[in-house]
């Protein structure tokens, strides 16, 4: 197959004069070769294209993979991950993970939560604050109570994200919501504070094909800021944040039957990551998806967890493009040694 890697280099938009937080979700030279040494490792071949400027050039030039690889992020707009697939869709050329739709959609913390919500998975209480008057309310009429979790409604990588993330009261909140809003230029998610452990779950394949890799916990350290799995903490995990394995047992079938529903009942495909937290009870609650993972060999949560569990970086990225290509029509171009995951 010839395959067409598409991404969003960070060290472009950092020459252009973006910010490093603004940046975070793009990718690295290490992730793009590793990418792009995997696809050729399992026999095809693999062209470089680059961003949505970089592909559309090149679509209007007349060139066309079997295939595409895509991760890329996007940089405009609350369905910025949706405009590669869109594009590509608009040519009928496959690609690798979600749709337009879904990828729109699980940008949206709230849509999000609403149709995992309809689906029966668990998850907090929330509403939407547009403007510092509605946050000056604080949670009349809500079905909520202080503590909650404040953040950017579409945003990744733990943007936005601190301690100041966990608010107490009226005043806190509305101080915070007002921030956001001029931050990041957009609407702000405010939901029940999970207190308790928190997991990240990696799938592979679609529908009924997906299946659990396993489940990372994640454990915050004596350097780490503490009480959230921040942005700095995610930028700075080596010594900030211990990641383990969950075993075989009741709690890791608890927590991937909630992942599995919320990854189904959104559409996702090929792959993705499920972030799921402990409410004060003990209770699996879900906190969001992440239907395009990061998948930088060394710090991506999905990457890591994949190293834990034994499944090395090439069958991860053999499992994407072969459940892409079965959803092509292309079942016959199965992937050789593509990662066997555990039944969910």
């Amino acid at each position: 197959m010839n395959i067409g890697i598409t991404y969003d280099l960070r060290r472009d938009y950092l020459e252009k004069g973006f910010s490093e937080e603004a940046t975070a979700e793009f990718d690295s030279e290490e992730t793009i070769g590793a990418i792009h040494d995997a696809i050729r490792g399992l026999g095809h071949s693999a062209v470089l294209i680059g961003s949505i400027y970089e592909l559309t050039g090149r679509l209007a030039a007349g060139e066309r993979w079997d295939l595409v690889f895509n991760i890329a992020e996007g940089l405009f707009g609350r369905s910025r991950e949706a405009q590669v697939p869109a594009l590509l869709e608009a040519y009928g050329i496959p690609c690798t993970f979600s749709d337009p739709l879904t990828l729109a959609v699980c940008l949206d913390k709230a849509m999000t939560k609403v149709v995992v919500r309809d689906a029966g998975v668990p998850t907090p209480d929330f509403m939407v604050v547009t403007s510092p008057g509605e946050a000056a309310g604080g949670l009349t009429g809500k079905n909520m109570a202080f503590p909650v979790f404040v953040k950017p409604l579409s945003e990744g990588t733990s943007k936005g994200i601190s301690n100041e993330s966990i608010v107490v009261d009226r005043e806190s909140l509305k101080r915070m919501c007002s921030l956001m809003l001029v931050q990041y230029g957009q609407p702000v998610l405010v939901e029940g504070y999970l207190p308790g452990r928190e997991f990240t779950v990696g799938i592979t394949g679609t529908g009924r094909s997906a299946r659990v890799l396993g489940m990372l916990e994640i454990t915050l350290g004596n350097k780490a800021e503490p009480l959230v799995y921040s942005y700095l903490n995610k930028e700075h995990f080596e010594d900030r944040v211990r990641y383990d394995l969950v075993p075989e047992g009741t709690l890791l079938a608890e927590a991937s039957a909630v992942a599995l529903r919320a990854y189904r009942a959104l559409g996702c495909r090929d792959a993705g990551r499920v972030d799921l937290k402990d409410d004060a009870g003990g209770r699996l609650q879900f906190v969001e998806i992440n239907p395009l993972a990061g998948l930088n060999p060394s710090r991506s949560d999905l990457p890591i967890l994949c190293r834990k569990a034994g499944i090395p970086y090439g069958d991860l990225i053999g499992a994407i493009i072969e459940s892409a290509a079965e959803r092509a029509g292309a079942g016959s171009l199965k992937v050789p040694g593509a990662c066997a995951p555990a039944e969910g």
